[in-house]
């Protein structure tokens, strides 16, 4: 990335001990240098787009830049929450204006268009300076989309006192690029129905691109309990499945949704969940599943043996996914409980007919699934059973999710698969909540206990990994199973947690080359969540305001 030239020698101060509560960037920067002047913003403070023909989702980013560098008026977390700070802004210099451009050579792309390229050539990359003299600030990038992650950035380094929006930080030179190129969110929506509001709410605000670096939402959309879909070729699925008909996602849903996403640096990646997940479908088609058993109610699974499911499903899922932009596509594949197979005429006459055992005919219908994506030019994505459990012969280019236990990781790795790390002893979100299921009063949530923020901040992506595995690693996410969440507490129980991991994956270790730490991480954890609650997220608090107020002083040794 040729940023060298654009950059000028400024006096600055590296690992220096910086002033209490300020620096407040998250995910941290891969390069980070600091000063210690006071640098207000200016009343006239404006961001001067310098490229020809720059795109109208930029000129958009820029705009919202602006809303939250002037309402966002955060206090520093310290005692007094700025109040201190009056003797250096009575003389401190003023910043009138963030100049945007591209490297030279650069192809100018919307930020939307960039978002949704495939992993690993994404340009999220980005140098930007902000002067102590009070000249021109520079913000330089090879795309539009490493534009939009440094302005997320810029306007992390500001707070607010009557009525001056300041750093104590100045002069600050920052070139940032993510350690891996995917950086997600989970969000079931299928077990309880999220309005379309608030699913831009979570792709929207402090949350994902905008502030903490997610760059994918993976949409869990339908399951067991409803298909809240509609889905053109087949419409009776979300008129039989869905909860009602106003708690169905409509086409236009999708593509609002879609593209609400990619204006903010979001890909969306949808998952139809299958051959279990899926006794809903059983409300049109009552002879594809099988209603036996299952890992939760209600219970229902693909008949998978039979060629007419196989071709059902084949279809179903590239009639949803050839409307996706995204490369990638989901078709699961957990938590299949074959117990409902070995008594069930149809699938033992299927498999008699033509000699396959149940192992020989999931690989079947994988191979037919996955190839009508592929076709498509999509890139299939599965739960880690497809390779451990199962042995299934998959495409070299398909993804594997670790979630049941982070130890797998190393096991899918050992089969040359990439994988995103999920694991549930680490990033579940909805663990630690208690039985869902009636009529038992003592239970636990089978994933206990809760994961904390600071706990899920210890994963190591490359842990039990040889070296020459690193490269399928190609990152990870943390996700909200809905059996006991809806709108109602979505933002309390995924935030500030999520953004765990998006430092683990946009970061990878701190400025200095040392690796992430949760005393080190607290104090900007706080500052991202106070300025959640600014924007109008209620996420949850991570200690008493006592605390948040002073760094270290609530440490368990403190």
């Amino acid at each position: 990335m040729a940023f060298s030239r654009y950059l000028i020698i400024l006096a600055l101060v590296t690992g220096c001990i910086l002033p209490s509560g300020v620096q407040a960037l998250w995910p941290i920067p891969t390069t980070l240098e600091t000063g210690m002047t006071t640098l207000k913003i200016s009343p006239t403070f404006y961001f001067d787009v310098q490229i020809e023909g720059a795109p109208s989702d930029l000129h958009d980013a820029v705009t919202q830049s602006q809303y939250y560098l002037e309402n966002d008026k955060l206090g520093r977390l310290v005692v007094g929450r700025g109040a201190n700070d009056t003797t250096a802004l009575a003389n401190a210099r003023t910043l009138s204006k963030l100049t945007l451009s591209l490297a030279s050579g650069a192809a100018v792309e919307p930020i939307s268009s960039e978002a949704i390229k495939p992993l690993g050539t994404r340009s999220e990359e980005y140098a930007l300076i902000i002067p102590a003299d009070g000249s021109a600030a520079t913000l330089i990038a090879n795309s539009t989309l490493g534009l939009y992650r440094g302005l997320t950035t810029f306007n992390q380094l500001f707070y607010y006192y009557r009525g001056v929006t300041y750093t104590l930080l100045a002069p600050i030179s920052i070139k940032d690029t993510p350690a891996y190129p995917f950086r997600g969110l989970g969000l079931d929506t299928s077990r309880n129905y999220y309005p379309v509001s608030d699913i831009l709410r979570t792709l929207d605000c402090d949350e994902l691109g905008e502030a903490i670096q997610i760059n994918t939402f993976h949409w869990h959309i339908t399951d067991s309990q409803s298909f809240p879909l509609e889905v053109a070729q087949y419409p009776e699925l979300a008129i039989n499945g869905a909860y009602s008909p106003q708690e169905v996602y409509t086409a236009s849903d999708v593509q609002y949704i879609v593209e609400y996403a990619a204006a903010r640096g979001i890909d969306v990646m949808m998952e139809i969940d299958t051959p279990g997940h899926t006794a809903i479908i059983a409300a049109t088609y009552p002879e594809y599943p099988v209603a036996d058993f299952a890992n939760e109610p209600p219970a229902g699974q693909l008949r998978f043996a039979l060629p007419e499911v196989m071709n059902f499903t084949a279809s179903l899922l590239t009639s949803v996914a050839k409307v996706l932009p995204s490369h990638y596509f989901s078709t699961g594949g957990d938590e299949l409980n074959t117990n409902c197979y070995a008594n069930d005429y149809l699938t033992e006459q299927q498999l008699n007919r033509t000699g396959m055992t149940l192992n020989g005919a999931l690989d079947a219908f994988t191979q037919t699934t996955h190839g009508a994506l592929i076709a498509q030019g999509k890139t299939p994505v599965v739960w880690e059973e497809m390779v451990l459990d199962w042995n299934i012969t998959l495409s070299n280019e398909t993804i594997v999710m670790i979630w049941i236990s982070s130890a797998d990781a190393a096991a899918v790795a050992g089969r040359g698969f990439r994988i995103i790390q999920a694991p549930s002893n680490y990033f579940y979100l909805d663990c630690g909540a208690g039985e869902w299921l009636g009529d038992d009063p003592t239970g636990n949530s089978w994933c206990d206990p809760f994961k904390t923020w600071s706990e899920a901040y210890t994963f190591d992506p490359l842990a039990n990994l040889t070296e020459a595995q690193y490269e399928l690693v190609l990152g990870g996410e943390q996700i909200l199973w809905s059996e006991q969440s809806g709108p109602q507490n979505v933002d309390s129980i995924v935030w500030p947690r999520a953004a765990s991991s998006a430092e683990i994956f946009w970061s990878g270790k701190q400025p200095t080359g040392a690796a992430l730490n949760v005393t080190e991480a607290l104090p900007r954890l706080h500052d991202v969540r106070y300025r959640m609650v600014q924007r109008g997220i209620n996420a949850i608090p991570l200690q008493p305001q006592w605390c948040a107020l002073r760094p270290d002083a609530c440490d368990i040794y403190a």
